[in-house]
C-alpha cells in the first residue's frame, strides 16, 4: 500500500534516537522529509545522515523544554522544505520512581518538557498546518493502565493525552488530525534502562515478555511503521484515535 508520504514534511522531535528515531526513519524511507530535533548535535546529525542528508532530513538541537522551540522547529522545516505536513512528538520518558519520593523539582522539569513543550508545540502547529495535517504525539501505555515506579509519567501521559483529545474535536473541521500512540516494552535504551532497575535485567525482559500475549518484546521497527502509518494520508479518517502499540499488554479496553 502506498500511504503518500513522498516529498511531505514532517518534524519528529526525540527524532535522534529510540523512538522518535525509529518513526522519522520508516516516514523517510516512505519518501518524506524529516526535520528531527534533540538535545545533542552529534545523535541529531548522525540520525539526519541515516536517512538521506541536507536534502532529506535535517537534524535541529532543540529542548522541548524551551519556549522557542516550537515556533523555531516549525520554521526550520518550512525555510528548509517549503512545506510542513505534520509534526509527531516524541518525549523522553521522565525519571523513574515512587509516587512518594518524586520532589518538586523533578515533577517541574518533567512537566515543562514532557508536557508543556508537547502543548506548545502541538498548539503552535494546529495554528499553522492545513486541511491534511497531523499532530501526533507518542505516549505510554501510562495513559490507561498506571505502571508501577513511573508515578511522573503515570501522572502526565494522562493528561496529555486528554489534552489531544479535545484539540482533535476542536481542529477537525479544519481538516486537521491529532493522534496518540501508546507504547509499551519497545526494545530500546529507554526500556532496557528501565528492565535494569530491577537488579537482573534479563529476568525482568523475560517476565514482562511472559505477560505480552505476543510474549514478546516490540522492535523499534515495527512501533516506526505503525507511527508513519498513523501520520500518513492513508490514515486519513482517523484523528483522536490512542492507539497502543504493545502487542496486546494492555487489557483495558
Amino acid at each position: 500500500m502506498d500511504l503518500g508520504l513522498k516529498d511531505r514534511v514532517y518534524v519528529v522531535t526525540g527524532g535522534g534516537r529510540g523512538l522518535g528515531l525509529a518513526a522519522a526513519r520508516e516516514l523517510a524511507a516512505e519518501g518524506a522529509k524529516v526535520v528531527v530535533s534533540g538535545r545533542t548535535a552529534a545523535t541529531v546529525d548522525a540520525a539526519a545522515a541515516e536517512m538521506g542528508g541536507p536534502e532529506r532530513a535535517l537534524g535541529v538541537v532543540a529542548d522541548n523544554a524551551d519556549p522557542a522551540t516550537a515556533e523555531t522547529l516549525l520554521a526550520t522545516a518550512r525555510t528548509r522544505f517549503g512545506a510542513l505536513d505534520g509534526v509527531l512528538i516524541s518525549v523522553g520518558g521522565p525519571p523513574a520512581g515512587a509516587a512518594a519520593d518524586m520532589t518538586d523539582e523533578q515533577w517541574l522539569a518533567a512537566f515543562q518538557s514532557v508536557f508543556l513543550g508537547a502543548v506548545r508545540l502541538a498548539r503552535s502547529a494546529a495554528a499553522s498546518l492545513g486541511e491534511g495535517g497531523v499532530i501526533g504525539f507518542v505516549l505510554s501505555g501510562s495513559v490507561r493502565e498506571p505502571i508501577p515506579g513511573l508515578a511522573i509519567s503515570n501522572g502526565l501521559r494522562p493528561g496529555l493525552a486528554g489534552f489531544a483529545k479535545t484539540l482533535a474535536a476542536e481542529v477537525g473541521p479544519r481538516g486537521i488530525r491529532v493522534v496518540c500512540l501508546l507504547p509499551a516494552r519497545i526494545d530500546t535504551d529507554r526500556v532496557r534502562e528501565l528492565d535494569s532497575l530491577a537488579g537482573d535485567p534479563d529476568a525482568a525482559r523475560a517476565g514482562h515478555a511472559a505477560r505480552i500475549p505476543l510474549r514478546r518484546y516490540g522492535t523499534p521497527e515495527e512501533f516506526g511503521r505503525t507511527a508513519a502509518f498513523l501520520l500518513s494520508p492513508a490514515a486519513s479518517y482517523l484523528t483522536g484515535i490512542v492507539l497502543p502499540v504493545d502487542g496486546g499488554a494492555l487489557h483495558s479496553l
